[in-house]
């Protein structure tokens, strides 16, 4: 019996992975449960198992092909007295298999651009749509692509036509210009006797396209504000060793700035939200990813769902949950996916504060600065003294395209008002 194993779905919006290694190759026996290749989804890496006892017959994809969730991604020779209940379709031969395979897995075209040469390749897919609605190629072509290496998928053309205002020409016009007036990239001196070089590895690659995305996205302006966290810092220190004792986690600074996020963006909704062409579309929940560094280096943000809904207890478990897994490259698709707001701390690596790049389609991100021991004026009693203070910057990039100064400011100072007026008894 003839076995398909197919790209399985790995979490809500997740449309295709990336094939990153096979671990049998053709004629391999494999057990059932038993992994057989590696996936990629943004920057999480996840296993398929094999549905089923038997031997691996065929492959149809490669490392590095980016293959649409469903998709038939191996062919399985199964024993019949093992195969799982989950197999949800098989052949009665390999030789039928065979004739349908050229079906299932259209061949991409290459186009060219109006220069003649280009890169880009095309669906046939794609290529149906633009015909249906009459976009020419070099329109077709001027759609910023989301795949894998930029290529255009169907919901970038969906996309495009329904914020399409008007065609491009049917032949791009040609500016003339001078040598001295077109920009080109410096070059970058290298002495390979001292100098090396070393290639970024994927999760690098995503991460600098997808800063390099959002900068190019949002207009970007950070806020900053000085925050006296003492009361909060002494309570802390007062408590940490009974919370564990008492509940089994520790007890960082992290989720009580989820917390206060959290309470802020209930005052204020229109920081929780997403730019969708000329649309803005509110979140419901309040989603707070935690920017994480990977013992490799990189960066991953993971998120802890429903913040407003979780105590202090429920928010500490979360966050040491997921930086755990974070550590120990744990995490899975779905616990790095639908994040409305994201929280950077900064002060980890001991800096003072920082102006952090939005994380998309997110329209703020908050940066927490270290927390440092320094002489302030306050005022007792009615008479200005000197004291030692705990304090500590808080630093908001929002999207001028949505969020205005007046808002960002407004939710900036509002974050900054519930770590001052921490109150232990309302938020454990």
């Amino acid at each position: 019996m003839i076995v398909e194993l197919k790209m399985p779905k790995m979490g809500e919006s997740i449309s295709e992975a990336t094939i990153i290694s096979w671990l049998k190759q053709p004629g391999d026996t494999i057990e059932q449960e038993e992994t057989i290749l590696e996936v990629a989804t943004d920057k999480v890496d996840s296993e398929v198992p094999s549905p089923c006892t038997g031997i691996l017959k065929e492959v149809l994809f490669q490392p590095n092909d980016v293959v649409p969730v469903g998709t038939v991604l191996a062919l399985i020779d199964a024993d019949e007295s093992a195969v799982s209940e989950q197999v949800t379709s098989t052949t009665p031969s390999a030789e039928k298999k065979q004739e349908k395979r050229p079906e299932s897995k259209p061949a991409p075209v290459r186009v060219s651009g109006a220069s003649g040469v280009s890169d880009t390749f095309l669906s046939p897919l794609v290529i149906s749509i633009a015909q249906k609605e009459n976009l020419t190629m070099e329109e077709v072509l001027s759609i910023p692509g989301t795949g894998t290496d930029g290529r255009i998928r169907k919901s970038d053309v969906v996309h495009y036509l329904k914020n399409r205002k008007y065609p491009l020409p049917s032949k791009p016009q040609q500016v003339a210009t001078s040598p001295a007036s077109t920009y080109k990239t410096p070059p970058i001196p290298f002495d390979p006797s001292k100098d090396r070089r070393v290639e970024m590895d994927r999760m690098r690659q995503m991460i600098a396209d997808h800063m390099v995305y959002s900068k190019h996205t949002s207009p970007h302006v950070t806020s900053y504000v000085e925050v006296d966290v003492t009361n909060l810092v002494n309570w802390r220190n007062k408590v940490k060793v009974q919370f564990q004792e008492k509940h089994g986690e520790k007890l960082t600074f992290t989720p009580i700035f989820v917390q206060a996020v959290a309470k802020a963006i209930q005052e204020f909704p229109l920081i929780n939200v997403s730019v969708d062409g000329n649309e803005i579309v509110v979140k419901k929940d309040i989603n707070v990813g935690m920017a994480t560094a990977l013992p490799s280096g990189n960066l991953i943000v993971p998120v802890v769902k429903n913040a407003d809904q979780k105590n202090l207890v429920g928010l500490a478990k979360e966050v040491n949950t997921l930086a755990g897994k974070a550590r120990e490259n744990k995490l899975s698709p779905e616990d790095i996916q639908g994040s409305s707001f994201t929280i950077s701390n900064v002060g980890t690596f001991g800096s003072l504060m920082g102006t952090p790049i939005i994380n998309q389609p997110e329209v703020a991100i908050l940066a927490t600065g270290i927390i440092k021991k320094r002489a302030e004026v306050i005022e007792r009693d009615g008479e200005d003294v000197i004291a030692i203070r705990q304090m500590m910057f808080l630093s908001l990039s929002f999207d001028h395209r949505v969020v205005d100064g007046f808002l960002g400011g407004s939710f900036l100072k509002r974050v900054a008002d519930h770590l001052e007026q921490f109150d232990e008894n309302q938020n454990t």
